[in-house]
């Protein structure tokens, strides 16, 4: 308790605080994009509860991972080496949720190029398959993201307040800003490709990550902040076009 009210009136925890609030919000962009593309694929009234299962597994995830700092700790140990390059369990995971992401995204962007004749089978049980595989691939997401996002909290700050403040606000504030970023998601069709595109990229991260390769995270972000831009003139022009077209 000393502890916390110590932190409380020191003007450098707010600061660390904010600081690591906007990191974690930064790095929950990726959760956030992969959770509305999935959810997207679900019938319209079971997608608030998708997004809010899904995001709401991030928080516990994440809190989970913060009672288990010792545990966390040891993940960066190394376990074994390959010609001469060391993993740790940390390394494994990235790499697996690396690996996945990329399936994931490649096989989005072949059903969104060349869409699969589906098969005919029951409407109520396809929902409740849907429904299930959509929140375990949402949660085995939240895993990585977590051990990602958790690991970046520990390097910045050495107060466990901090951190779990900072993980329940960025948390909820992507819980908010889920439902209109899905909306816009589904409402512009050609925003799919390059958030598809986007998991592909950081998937390719993960792994490179998980090799020991570290790459700033912030050029992505920017190549897709561009690539944004780009389509955002695109739809501006679309729209201009059409207005035209109404007007004659």
């Amino acid at each position: 308790m000393e502890e916390i009210l110590t932190l409380v009136v020191s003007p450098a925890a707010w600061i660390a605080l904010l600081t690591l609030i906007v990191m974690e919000i930064v790095l929950g962009i990726d959760n956030l994009v992969f959770v509305s593309i999935l959810t997207n694929k679900l019938p319209e009234e079971n997608r608030a509860r998708a997004r809010t299962i899904g995001i709401g597994g991030a928080l516990i995830m994440r809190l989970l991972l913060l009672s288990l700092l010792f545990v966390l700790v040891g993940l960066t140990d190394p376990i074994f080496a390959v010609f001469g390059e060391e993993f740790s369990w940390r390394d494994i995971i990235l790499i697996a949720g690396g690996l996945f992401l990329v399936w994931k995204a490649t096989t989005e962007i072949h059903h969104s190029v060349d869409p699969d004749v589906e098969e005919e089978i029951d409407p109520k049980r396809a929902v409740v398959m849907n429904f299930g595989l959509t929140i375990v691939q949402i949660l085995a997401l939240d895993l990585v993201f977590s051990l990602d996002s958790i690991l970046t909290a520990v390097g910045m700050t050495p107060h466990l307040p901090i951190m779990i403040c900072a993980v329940i606000v960025s948390v909820i504030l992507m819980l908010v800003a889920s439902g209109p970023l899905a909306r816009f998601i589904e409402q512009n069709p050609t925003v799919v490709m390059l958030a598809l595109g986007f998991l592909l990229m950081i998937g390719m991260l993960l792994i490179a990550d998980g090799f020991g390769v570290h790459v700033p995270k912030g050029y992505v972000y920017a190549a897709m902040a561009f690539s944004g831009g780009v389509e955002a003139l695109n739809m501006l022009a679309r729209r201009t076009r059409k207005r035209k077209g109404q007007v004659h």
